[in-house]
């Protein structure tokens, strides 16, 4: 099957087992030109529930009924993660998404005659903040540690002032094309980003400075063979793979040393805060990151604690303490605990 990479699962060659269905629908989303991103999370959940409902004894999609699906939710909820964690309601509920949406295309193909999925409740998605965000001047320190001598280290600069100035996604930073920096207007174009949709962010001029550096000092010598049009390459001319750009931009938030951790995303939602704090209208965020609705966006007016903090020491009463105030307040403090004989 073109696009998709699927191990063999029990009951294959059935024609009407889960699995062979299972390979069916992946087909028919390629065909209707589902990204490749989507079409292989499908697979790998549908793969997880065939093999849970293999061991119960059920191999075909009419063995699957409500109460079995019920059953299943229960197992993601007890089910823990490699590491010994649970797994989230957020992936609980995207899990059981994915294969709701296989249940309703069997249902809609005729294939079975009513849907079990159709009225199976998701788990509420837990509504997090960010794990965690950078400062500008955090964001300065990490910046400032590639080796700017090394065509490597001018790559990696670039690809932070990036992440930092458009704050795109991991997968559309590996995929920019050479053409898709416009220099004249200092904007860039994602192409097929989530959900297969373009759209043109602001670069900037000082992240289009640091390009245009790269490409005339660096990229050159990481060019092998025939240019292959990818704007950043690895040492042997190749696109970055995803997990490994996540791994070298890991490194330098490690390096860097500020008690926090994370990768590209940090630097994605580090831009949507503090743009938020310095007056962005809320909408012009969601164009730039991308986001199909408001409400994921949202999620950054709750980690603009900058101009909270401001409003919240001018207009409380209790949040404002003069020096003298402080001298005060620790006298007291040490008067009421010194040891009874120093009383």
């Amino acid at each position: 099957m073109r696009g998709v990479k699927s191990a063999p699962l029990p009951g294959e060659n059935d024609r009407d087992s889960l699995a062979a269905f299972r390979r069916r629908y992946l087909a028919d989303l390629v065909v209707r030109n589902y990204a490749a991103e989507t079409i292989t999370q499908r697979a790998a959940d549908l793969a997880t529930f065939i093999l849970w409902c293999h061991e119960r004894g059920l191999a075909e999609p009419r063995d699957v009924t409500k109460p079995i699906l019920e059953r299943y939710r229960r197992h993601l909820y007890q089910h823990n993660r490699a590491d010994g964690a649970p797994l989230t309601f957020r992936v609980q509920a995207g899990r059981l998404s994915r294969i709701k949406g296989f249940f309703a295309w069997l249902a809609a193909q005729n294939h079975i005659v009513a849907d079990p999925a159709a009225a199976l409740e998701l788990p509420r998605s837990e509504r997090r903040l960010p794990a965690t965000t950078l400062t500008a001047d955090e964001v300065e320190v990490v910046l400032a540690l590639p080796d700017l001598s090394d065509p490597v280290g001018l790559r990696d600069r670039a690809m932070l002032e990036v992440f930092y100035a458009t704050a795109i996604r991991r997968t559309e930073l590996t995929r920019l094309a050479l053409h898709d920096v416009d220099r004249a207007r200092q904007v860039l174009a994602v192409r097929q980003g989530k959900g297969k949709k373009d759209r043109i962010v602001p670069l900037g001029a000082r992240a289009k400075a640091w390009v245009e550096v790269y490409l005339e000092k660096g990229r050159p010598h990481l060019v092998v063979g025939r240019d292959p049009d990818i704007l950043f390459l690895t040492s042997s001319g190749k696109a970055i793979a995803p997990k490994k750009l996540s791994d070298k931009i890991s490194g330098y938030v490690t390096a860097a040393d500020l008690g926090k951790t994370g990768s590209c995303h940090l630097f994605r939602h580090t831009a949507a805060t503090l743009m938020l704090e310095g007056g962005a209208d809320i909408r012009f965020i969601q164009e730039m990151l991308g986001h199909e609705s408001l409400d994921t966006t949202q999620i950054y007016t709750r980690v603009m604690i900058g101009k909270l903090s401001e409003v919240h020491a001018a207009t409380h009463p209790g949040a404002r303490l003069q020096s003298d105030q402080l001298a005060a307040l620790r006298a007291a403090v040490d008067a009421a605990t010194a040891p009874d004989d120093q009383a």
